[in-house]
């Protein structure tokens, strides 16, 4: 079997839940490549229209910690097929992701689209550069729209990553995502408003006139 991602995910617990489940003898017998240690054209043209993701690290306590990281899409930014970067923005200054990733680099990302039902799943090694140092970085991580203060880059290196199935995605659209559709109605809306008035005028005109 060569399934990246998976193979990282199937611990002697994963698979005893397997076992239980009646799932381990399809996982055991899957025929196939799913490396998917590199990124193709689909998944940067999936990843440069995100304007969002959730990362998972986990604490010297061995606590998990999810986080959402979001900014315009095309925020996150491709390096190369194995590598993204992303600026770091100021939050609310706990910096618990922060200081997970100092001790333990590892992190799992989910990357949504929910208006077309897509999720992608990512394991990877997670680095925070000092933007100051490195003045090319900076300038691919620069967002002119934004006004949020950026601390430092984060730099994803992906070791796997897979597709999710659409099952239990439920479809959620943004402001921007919506305007398209709403656009003719509301135009359609100011050419009522604009007729109304219009109408009006000429009504109180008229009472006027009488």
């Amino acid at each position: 079997m060569a399934y990246g991602f998976l193979d990282i995910a199937s611990t002697p617990g994963v698979r005893a839940a397997q076992e239980a489940n009646g799932a381990r003898e399809y996982w055991a017998n899957f025929h196939g490549d799913r490396t998917f240690d590199r990124f193709t054209p689909a998944e940067a043209a999936f990843i440069a229209e995100r304007d969002s993701f959730y990362m998972a690290t986990v604490s010297e306590s061995g606590w998990p910690y999810v986080q959402h990281r979001g900014g315009p899409a095309g925020f996150i930014r491709m390096l190369d097929d194995r590598t993204l970067a992303i600026p770091d923005f100021r939050g609310n200054r706990q910096y618990i992701s922060t200081g997970n990733l100092a001790t333990d680099d590892r992190a799992a990302l989910i990357l949504m689209d929910y208006p077309n039902r897509r999720r992608l799943k990512l394991y990877a090694h997670v680095e925070a550069r000092d933007l100051a140092a490195g003045p090319e970085l900076a300038t691919k991580l620069t967002l002119p729209d934004t006004k949020a203060k950026v601390e430092r880059a984060l730099i994803i290196h992906l070791t796997a990553f897979d597709w999710n199935c659409p099952q239990h995605i439920v479809p959620r659209f943004s402001e921007a995502e919506l305007e398209p559709a709403l656009a003719p109605f509301r135009a359609r809306l100011e050419a009522l408003e604009t007729e109304n008035q219009a109408l009006r005028a000429k009504l109180a005109a008229s009472s006027a006139a009488g």
